[in-house]
C-alpha cells in the first residue's frame, strides 16, 4: 500500500469590502511582507465564516499565510451547481495564486477536483471528510422515491447552517454532480483527515480515493464529520504540510 496511514456552524456577517477574504486577522509580525494565500472551500449549505473556516484562518495567519474563503454559493443557494463553484474557485486561484487550497466536506471534493484539472493553481490539498463519491451519496441519503421528487419538483428544502434555516437547492445541483469524477486523480502532494466516526461521508471513500496513491496521506482520526474536536491534531499536521511546501520553494526546488 503506497499511501501513508494513521488514525475525529457559526454565521457571521460578511466583512465591509470583498465578502470573501478573511483576511484582518493576519498576523502583525509581518506588516511589509506580503503574505503567501491559501484557498478554504467550504461544505455544502456552509459559508465563509464557518468555524474551521475562522479556525484555521486565525492559526494560519500566525505562521505568516492569509487565508481566503469564498462564498461558493455567491449568494444564490437555490442555482448551486459545482461547475458554478469550479468556476468561481478557478476565478480566484488566478487571482490569488493560492500555495495551498484546503476542503472541506464537498469544497475538498471541490477542492480534488480542481486539483485533478488544475494543478498548477493547485500545488497542495489539505482535504477535511471530503465527499467523494458523490453525488452517489444523495441517492443513498434520499431513496428513489425522494429523488424522483426533487426532479419533478425541481427543488428541495435542506437546513443551510450558514443562514440558520431550510433554503431550497434545484435539481440542476444533482444533475451537474453526476458529470464530475467521484475519485478525481489528484498528483500533487494530498493530506486528508476523516473521522471514523463519520456517518455523513464514510471514512471508506478516502480510504479508496487514497489506496495505492503514494502522493496522499490520509489520517483516519476518532472523530465524527465535523472533526470540529481534533481541529488541533489537524492543526499539528496542516502546519507541517504547509511548512513542507515553504521549505520546497526557498530551496529552489
Amino acid at each position: 500500500m503506497a499511501a501513508s496511514w494513521r488514525t475525529n456552524k457559526a454565521f457571521r456577517r460578511p466583512l465591509r469590502g470583498r465578502p470573501w477574504t478573511i483576511s484582518g486577522q493576519c498576523h502583525s509580525s509581518y506588516p511589509n511582507r506580503r503574505m503567501p494565500n491559501i484557498l478554504y472551500l467550504h461544505g455544502f449549505a456552509s459559508g465563509p465564516f464557518s468555524n474551521k473556516a475562522r479556525f484555521f484562518s486565525h492559526r494560519f495567519a500566525q505562521i505568516g499565510a492569509d487565508v481566503h474563503c469564498p462564498d461558493l454559493a455567491e449568494g444564490d443557494f437555490t442555482r448551486l451547481t459545482l461547475t458554478k463553484q469550479l468556476k468561481l474557485i478557478d476565478r480566484l486561484a488566478q487571482e490569488l495564486n493560492p500555495a495551498m487550497i484546503i476542503g472541506s466536506s464537498l469544497g475538498g471534493y471541490l477542492a480534488a477536483i480542481y486539483g485533478s484539472l488544475h494543478p498548477e493553481r493547485a500545488p497542495r490539498l489539505l482535504l477535511l471528510a471530503p465527499a467523494f463519491g458523490f453525488p452517489h451519496g444523495w441517492e443513498q441519503r434520499l431513496g428513489k422515491e425522494q429523488m424522483t421528487e426533487w426532479e419533478q419538483k425541481g427543488s428541495i428544502q435542506v437546513y443551510h447552517y450558514a443562514a440558520g434555516e431550510s433554503l431550497p437547492i434545484g435539481y440542476e445541483f444533482y444533475e451537474d454532480a453526476t458529470w464530475y469524477d467521484p475519485f478525481p486523480d489528484v498528483r500533487q502532494p494530498t493530506l486528508i483527515y476523516h473521522g471514523k466516526r463519520d456517518d455523513d461521508v464514510s471514512p471508506d471513500l478516502s480510504v479508496k480515493f487514497a489506496w495505492g496513491k503514494p502522493n496522499v496521506q490520509l489520517d483516519l482520526v476518532d472523530s465524527d464529520h465535523s472533526l470540529s474536536d481534533v481541529l488541533e491534531l489537524i492543526w499539528r499536521g496542516a502546519a507541517d504540510f504547509y511548512q513542507q511546501a515553504e521549505t520546497v520553494s526557498a530551496g529552489g526546488a
